[in-house]
């Protein structure tokens, strides 16, 4: 003010002085208007491309995902035929796979003192449960898996004991109340994942009558700490049963637990005991309730519906004799057209590359089980989508949790097959409004299927989907959520997400970090197809000029993995264009080799072990009865009989004694499946380069 300074300003593009030589220039209107349009149209395609890329990434996990499942299913399918079909397999017959498929009871396992034999030593500084539990109990394990500790095998056995007397005393549905607490949350999928049920209590409360949770299934596998979050489960379900309530998902399941992780964390904690807490385990996994209802009205399952659920049927079947949904019922493949049925299958194995390779040598040992090849075995969808007149009870009770437990909505009208994951059915809005009205019923709430956010509503919000473990298929991939409903039963969705790094990455992080991975997994399996690959565009490359047109080379890739993908937004992370626009196809394979090269394999054979190493891995499993981890030469042939009845295809005798001899690094007669299995490991030759470049872009 009395300083005389004054401020110069431009009106519409003109300088204003003030005094005291100071100059301020206002730019001007239309030109600030078109760098703000410009800045909103560059920041629109830059969201926009980040939600490509997040989406196609999402695509990529859950095809190879459900990918994994249809192969499981197809392998579970060739052993129930087996073991129903066939009384001899050289010798041993279904031995070698009906303890899997139908073990025999221990009666060790049944008397009430069993666990009681096992010593405790003073120098374990764990958790010492007493029976009945109480709140310290489980104030003691909670705070013994946060520090890293593993529960005594002696408690274990005898929680599960415990657990199996409760679990027969209760019904198939569970019917709950909201009249006599304020609130029931509900989770989703856990999948192993500790730190997520850990948070799930810090956030929401300790299980407790104040506090009541239905927990939808899907417990165990894909995580590390499967063992301590089942375990923190049946001990509050001990604990509460009257509000502590736990629905079986399609995971829990022996024959799942094979391929995705729990009997190797089971058989790697307690290596002594393994054997008994497995098949508790088996027990109590049948035994679990297969729904939950809230007020007469919220129906919680873990997978979904069918138009032929029933759940007054489903109230009265005995649920304990379905051990595995992966076990087709006795003799219902025998009722059906094999043959038929395997044509309605959407994904089926391609093997014409590796019966070329060895037609010249028949193995003439096992001629049983070339015919039951001949026959290649449905899938359960496939069997869904079969009339068969007149099932039996016991087909018709395996029907309906195999419904309940795989099944996925969507948004079509009607039933149809779930030839993506190859099991259950995919239901529509009608299927739910049908059910739903039938039973009087205003809201379904399932699992089964991870969500970007934790959970999703389709069908008109009708149908809830929940999931309840964050960072699922990569750090920063999804959130978890849970659901709370009150007496008034309108859902309230709680998110969180369990991180340790995500939280300092920016959103284009998170997603290159997301990207990296899914584009790493499906490298995978390229390389794991690459001989059914090759064979593809070099019928197409007629020259023999090394590339194909995009659209060639899309169609190639469709047809080999059968993932539903967009292959052509994707075709530059997985190879390079020639100048004249092609695609340089063997440039898929290039950045990709074996784990431990072992030059005594043929090209063939080692690409079917790539391709079928998680099948071996499983078969490999069941024969090493005593879970040593290694095998005789004689039990290595044996899985190979079995193996190749699986795929299909001759497999020449003499490159699997060679394959065996160069294996048996120290000359004993038995292999160590690890180190077999490990030189089959696909190696990304660029990792390190890659991690170097992650981490300058990350900076």
């Amino acid at each position: 003010m009395g300083c005389g300074t004054s401020v110069a300003t431009e009106i519409q593009g003109k300088k204003v002085e003030t005094g005291d030589d100071v100059t301020i220039k206002i730019p001007n209107p239309a030109l600030t208007m078109k760098a703000a349009i410009l800045i909103q149209r560059w920041y629109r395609r830059y969201v926009a491309r980040l939600e490509m890329r997040r989406r196609y990434t999402w695509n990529i996990f859950q095809s190879i995902e459900y990918a994994g499942e249809q192969d499981q299913l197809q392998l579970s399918s060739f052993f129930s035929f087996m073991l129903d079909n066939f009384t001899q397999l050289n010798g041993n017959g279904p031995d070698l796979i009906s303890q899997l498929l139908d073990p025999v009871v221990d009666p060790w396992l049944d008397r009430d003192t069993c666990y009681n034999l096992i010593p405790v030593p003073e120098s374990y500084t764990g958790p010492r449960l007493s029976f009945p539990l109480s709140i310290s109990d489980t104030n003691a394990l909670l705070s013994a898996f946060k520090e890293q500790q593993t529960l005594h095998a002696r408690y274990v056995l005898q929680l599960l004991y415990e657990t199996k007397k409760l679990l027969k005393q209760m019904p198939n549905i569970i019917h709950l109340s909201t009249s006599y607490t304020k609130e029931i949350t509900i989770c989703g999928d856990l999948h192993g994942r500790l730190d997520d049920l850990l948070l799930i209590f810090y956030k929401n409360g300790l299980p407790s009558a104040e506090t009541p949770y239905v927990f939808n299934g899907d417990f165990v596998d894909r995580g590390k700490k499967s063992i301590e979050v089942v375990i923190l489960l049946f001990a509050y379900l001990l604990l509460y049963p009257d509000y502590m309530h736990l629905n079986r998902g399609n995971h829990e399941d022996h024959i799942m637990n094979l391929r995705y992780g729990f009997t190797k964390e089971v058989m790697q904690k307690y290596k002594t005991h393994s054997r008994e807490i497995l098949q508790l385990f088996q027990d109590i996994f049948s035994l679990l309730p297969v729904a939950t209802v809230i007020d007469g009205k919220i129906l919680i399952v873990h997978g979904g519906i069918s138009e032929q659920t029933d759940l007054d049927f489903l109230s009265s079947i005995e649920r304990h004799k379905v051990k595995s949904a992966l076990r087709f019922p006795r003799h219902s493949l025998e009722q059906l057209d094999i043959s038929q049925s395997s044509r309605q299958t959407k994904i089926m194995r391609s093997t014409d590359s590796f019966c070329s390779s060895s037609s010249h040598s028949k193995n003439q040992k096992t001629p049983n089980l070339r015919s039951a090849a001949t026959h290649r075995l449905p899938f359960l969808d496939s069997l869904s989508s079969i009339s068969v007149p007149s099932p039996p009870q016991h087909e018709r009770e395996w029907k309906q949790i195999v419904d309940i437990l795989w099944s996925d909505p969507k948004m079509q009208e009607g039933c149809s097959p779930n030839t993506f994951r190859g099991g259950g059915c995919y239901f529509g809005p009608d299927i739910t409004q049908r059910l739903l009205l039938q039973h009087g019923l205003q809201l379904l709430i399932r699992s089964h299927e991870c969500k970007q956010e934790g959970y999703e509503l389709c069908h008109g919000g009708q149908v809830i989907t929940i999931f309840s473990a964050s960072n699922y298929y990569e750090e920063g991939s999804n959130r978890g959520a849970y659901i709370k409903v009150g007496r008034e039963l309108v859902p309230r969705f709680y998110q969180y997400q369990v991180s340790r790094t995500t939280r300092r990455l920016t959103l284009t992080q998170r997603v290159r970090a997301a990207e990296g991975s899914a584009l790493k997994a499906l490298k995978e399996k390229l390389f794991s197809h690459r001989t059914e690959l090759m064979a593809g565009f070099q019928q197409y490359d007629q020259n023999n000029t090394g590339t194909v047109s995009v659209s060639e080379w899309a169609l190639v890739l469709e047809a080999g993995l059968r993932l539903d993908l967009p292959w052509r937004t994707l075709r530059p992370h997985l190879s390079r264009l020639a100048p004249d626009g092609s695609v340089e196809y063997q440039s898929c394979f290039e950045d990709m080799g074996p784990g431990i090269p072992l030059p005594q394999v043929t090209p063939n054979l080692a690409d079917t072990l790539f391709r079928y190493r998680t099948d071996i891995e499983i078969i490999f499993n069941i024969i090493d009865k005593d879970h040593s981890g290694l095998i005789s030469t004689e039990e290595f042939r044996n899985t190979w009989r079995l193996f190749s009845a699986h795929l299909g295809v001759d497999i020449d005798d003499r490159a699997i004694d060679d394959l065996a001899r160069s294996i048996d690094f120290n000359k004993d007669g038995s292999i160590d499946f690890t180190e077999f299995l490990e030189a089959f490991r696909v190696v990304h030759k660029l990792d390190s380069k890659d991690q170097q470049f992650n981490g300058k872009t990350f900076q």
